[in-house]
């Protein structure tokens, strides 16, 4: 009997952008698709109209796409619903006895099936009408091996609650609607977050009651905040994978950082583009310790990331942040100097301004007046050139006896206005001799 293919599944609700929890759902799925050969699976699940946010669902496949993670499959919950297939799948399960129908009125909702208690009041009814419950079975302890923990978990059935499957409005709920994907879409392994885990024993018995091969189920491990140490909150800490590429974070430093959130390769490796981690990716390196998002490791990918990028490169992503005025050829001089010491792209600009405008300048001591004013005079007549110009201003350095880390900081400041720049001379080379003498001149006369 031949060995059934891999295939995962990436099941996002159109409920708002991609955040990064998501994010890494999908890596893992895809990584695991495909380094076994397999089908990656996108299924947008928004049978639960009221939560949908117009236009999401296309900004999750936008950002997805952004990332690289392409789906062999795209399916919409809304359409198979309008093909009745949940409703039948319902109908099934009451036929087999694994649910009935309920009654029972509603709870801040116009949908009928709530009921605050563990058993339902209508599953021994034998009612023809409603919303569709499932029958959790008494005295029985529902059990799977969990891929990513490597382990046993059981519940109690006594435990497990009455779930509505199908609402009265006609409509599944997750616990219907995903486990019935699953087994039509054939998917074999199931990656979710572990908040998903309480909810698995009425996943397993509604599986059951379909039949057919049971998918492999896998939970994450939650992502925890640096700060709280409790799990990445929406509304207290920076999530949403957008966000973070508006803030110049580059999406396949983003992507490698989240790989190892949770995952660890065998070697400590920590630098993977998105086809060594294919090629590399094990199940059994998923890690049992809930992972913490630290921003400076972030900011160490991406700074990585950044300089391994060529000038051009570099150029096609900072383009849009300058006006026509400023040239291709400009920008091309100040980027190798601005990359090395930049962690996200938006850094460029508020580390190169100078380049493009008289600065603001400090208020100078009457002892960095002094380094200005010799500055301006070596400066005047010493030729244009790196080797000159530092030897130059070193040799007066020394013969005043000054320190040379105070004398070349004034100089930093006057030229550009700030203490972190690009390396100063050749700064200074790309401003030019003439615009150079003119912004120490300007503050020398200020006095």
């Amino acid at each position: 009997m031949p060995e059934m293919k891999v295939r995962t599944r990436f099941a996002p609700s159109p409920t708002g952008f991609l955040h990064i929890g998501g994010l890494r759902t999908a890596l893992y799925a895809y990584a695991l698709a495909k380094h076994n050969n397999g089908q990656f699976i996108l299924r947008i699940e928004d049978t639960d109209q009221k939560r949908e946010i117009k236009g999401a669902a296309t900004a999750l496949q936008e950002t997805l796409e952004k990332f690289n993670l392409l789906w062999d499959e795209l399916y919409v919950q809304s359409e198979r619903h309008e093909q009745g297939i949940y409703r039948q799948a319902a109908q099934k399960l009451v036929s087999a006895g694994y649910a009935f129908y309920c009654q029972c009125p509603p709870k801040n909702t116009q949908t009928q099936g709530y009921s605050p208690i563990l058993r339902d009041p209508c599953r021994d009814k034998n009612l023809q009408s409603g919303a569709i419950k499932l029958r959790v079975p008494d005295g029985k302890i529902i059990s799977y091996f969990d891929f990513v923990h490597q382990k046993e978990i059981s519940w109690e059935s006594d435990t497990v609650y009455d779930a509505t499957l199908l609402k009265s409005d006609g409509f599944p709920t997750y616990h219907l609607a995903a486990m019935v994907d699953d087994l039509e879409m054939k998917i074999t392994h199931i990656l979710r977050g572990h908040d998903w885990l309480p909810s698995t024993p009425i996943h397993l018995i509604v599986l059951e009651g379909l039949g057919g091969n049971l998918p492999q189920i896998g939970h994450l491990t939650d992502i925890l905040s640096a700060s709280t140490g409790k799990k990445l909150s929406k509304r207290h800490d920076s999530v949403f994978c957008e966000k973070f590429i508006e803030s110049g974070f580059l999406p396949e430093a983003l992507l490698n950082f989240v790989m190892l959130l949770g995952w660890a390769p065998k070697d400590n490796r920590e630098l993977f583009s998105l086809e060594e981690f294919v090629k590399y990716f094990d199940i059994r390196g998923f890690q049992e310790a809930n992972p913490k998002f630290i921003d400076q490791k972030l900011l160490w990918f991406n700074g990585q990331y950044i300089r391994n990028k060529t000038d051009e490169e570099i150029l096609s992503l900072i383009r849009k942040d300058f006006p026509e005025a400023v040239g291709d050829n400009l920008l091309l001089k100040i980027i190798p100097l601005a990359k090395e010491r930049i962690s996200t792209l938006t850094q460029f600009k508020t580390l190169t301004q100078f380049f493009f405008q008289t600065p603001n300048y400090f208020d100078f001591t009457p002892e960095q007046m002094e380094y200005l004013k010799i500055a301006h005079q070596v400066l005047s007549f010493v030729n244009w050139t790196k080797e000159t110009i530092e030897s130059q201003l070193v040799d007066s350095v020394k013969k005043n006896n000054w320190q040379n880390g105070n004398f070349f900081m004034a100089l930093r400041l006057a030229i550009a206005g700030q203490k972190i720049t690009p390396p100063l001379t050749e700064s200074m080379l790309i401003l030019g001799k003439k615009e150079v003498l003119g912004r120490l001149s300007a503050i020398i006369k200020s006095v």
